[in-house]
């Protein structure tokens, strides 16, 4: 079992001269490969190609490097994970890519099995900047979503702000439409408008996805939050004339990744940058959707990245399964505590207590890998149906709601398990666990953060619960008068066993 978990996993080193020098004998081959087939889920070849790059030096993972060093090194990690072919998975093939939606969903969870900087910074260039040029624009923007996917417009996803995180719809960052000139004019009113945990912001991002409240001549309200791409900087890397870009530094973990600020003053950009899939504005300044209510234009743009979500959960689930298979060879090879002096020390592995402390988490990972490969199958589904966001019947905006919800709680899940696990095993492992060398503090420090990017926890699992009950209302509200009167008797006499307690 301890081989299974992933080919990237390793052994911790061991400083003792006595250390026992011979591994556990592999399982057995008929073992193995059913158990991968099963655990591989849906997109086993986007594993397989994955494996074969994961043992890159350079994109091995990284400890004790500078900031600057660290950023560059992830950056330089990007052209090794294109060559892969993972990321045209992401997109139409109308816009240069695949279509294949879950075998690059996989792919950068096969990330999260060796470095979670080179994993976010995937995940930000083509899950969310991507993601938002793709999904909300139309046939103009094609030519950016080539260069991106490419590497050739690096960008960043500009929607949380000092202010306002989870409350999207109550962002400052505003655009009001110029007719004159027909540019937007993006601005940051406040100190607390200002772009917030921006990976790709500080160092690399020439471009930004920046959501912001859509003004037009023709309504004196915004018509809600909207994205708009805009040059943030230059070739050269310099900042364009009216962004301010500021860099966060050190952070807690994730030093691979050059997470900063962006604030705009009356910066204007053209009409045509608006990303235009669900809204536009015309030459004129005229407002047109074919999604009259605003919060419904709202929540379809957002739904429609999801992926973001998704991939968060999926990498810190990857993370965790390699910590396992550390915790669980060092369990094979460290030995204390002989019975007497005649027999040799036992395994720690041999220990109840210790195995305690291994096997409910590598089944609760079982458990999350099987829920989160058939969470990556249904988005693959979805998308490749090619759904009209705009004009969803009943039944398709009930499967979308479902499988939104469905990431919210496995994304809180997930990295919630991260952390507790990856925890565990650092302790599990003794000193050697606290060797930056041997992974664990460093999977401890990147995956800390999981649980509160792409959504808080505990706001996930407000979502989800929120879909749950929905559904339940649903179903109720479907029940004959007879069917409501049984479901009546059925639950009060649950609740009477239970505030009873009577015995069989």
């Amino acid at each position: 079992m301890a081989r299974n978990f992933d080919d990237s996993a390793r052994t911790p080193r061991r400083r003792r001269s006595d250390a026992p020098q011979k591994l556990p004998e592999t399982p057995e081959e008929g073992v193995v490969a059913p158990l991968q087939e099963v655990l591989d889920g849906y997109f086993p070849q986007a594993r397989a190609r994955l494996r074969e790059v994961l043992d890159d030096p350079e994109l091995r993972p990284a400890f004790g490097l500078g900031l600057e060093a660290a950023r560059a090194r992830t950056t330089a990690a990007l052209e090794k994970v294109l060559a892969t072919g993972m990321p045209h998975g992401a997109f139409r093939v109308d816009q240069g890519g695949t279509g294949e939606t879950g075998e690059t969903l996989t792919g950068i969870e096969m990330l999260g099995h060796n470095d979670l900087s080179v994993m976010v910074k995937s995940g930000v260039q083509w899950g969310l900047f991507g993601g938002a040029v793709s999904n909300l624009g139309t046939d103009r923007h094609h030519e950016l979503v080539s260069d991106l996917i490419e590497l050739r417009a690096l960008g960043c996803f500009a929607m949380t702000e000092r202010g306002h995180g989870s409350d999207v719809q109550s962002l400052e960052t505003t655009a009001h439409y110029d007719p004159d000139t027909q540019e937007f004019v993006l601005h940051s009113p406040t100190a607390s408008s200002e772009k917030w945990f921006l990976g790709n912001a500080a160092r690399d991002g020439r471009w930004a996805a920046v959501f912001c409240q859509l003004y037009t001549p023709d309504q004196e309200e915004s018509h809600g939050v909207h994205c708009i791409v805009a040059r943030i900087r230059q070739d050269d890397g310099s900042p364009v004339a009216g962004v301010r870009i500021g860099d966060h530094g050190v952070k807690g973990g994730l030093a691979g990744v050059d997470n900063g600020t962006l604030m705009f003053d009356h910066y204007r950009v053209p009409r045509e940058n608006l990303l235009n899939r669900f809204a536009d504005v015309s030459p004129e300044g005229a407002y047109s959707s074919d999604i009259e209510s605003p919060n419904a234009r709202f929540f379809t743009m957002l739904g429609a990245l999801v992926r973001g979500r998704v991939t968060v959960g999926a990498a810190a689930g990857a993370a965790t399964r390699t910590s396992l298979t550390i915790g669980t060879k060092y369990a094979h090879l460290r030995r204390q505590f002989a019975a007497d002096d005649t027999l040799p020390e036992k395994q720690l592995i041999g220990y109840r207590q210790h195995r305690l402390r291994l096997i409910p988490r590598i089944a609760r990972s079982y458990g999350l890998q099987f829920a989160t490969n058939l969470l990556i199958k249904r988005i693959h589904d979805l998308e490749a149906e090619d759904l009209d966001r705009a004009n969803l019947t009943p039944e398709q905006s009930l499967d979308l709601r479902e499988v939104e919800a469905h990431a919210a709680a496995l994304k809180a899940a997930n990295t919630a398990h991260a952390t507790d696990t990856i925890q565990e095993m650092r302790e599990a492992t003794g000193g050697a666990g606290y060797m930056a060398e041997n992974l664990l503090t460093v999977f401890k420090a990147d995956s800390d953060v999981f649980t509160t990017f792409e959504g808080d926890n505990v706001v996930m699992l407000q979502l989800a619960a929120k879909e749950l009950l929905g559904g339940f209302a649903r179903e109720v509200r479907s029940f004959s008068n007879l069917e409501m009167v049984r479901f009546g008797l059925d639950s009060f006499g649950g609740v009477l066993r239970r505030r009873t307690a009577p015995t069989p």
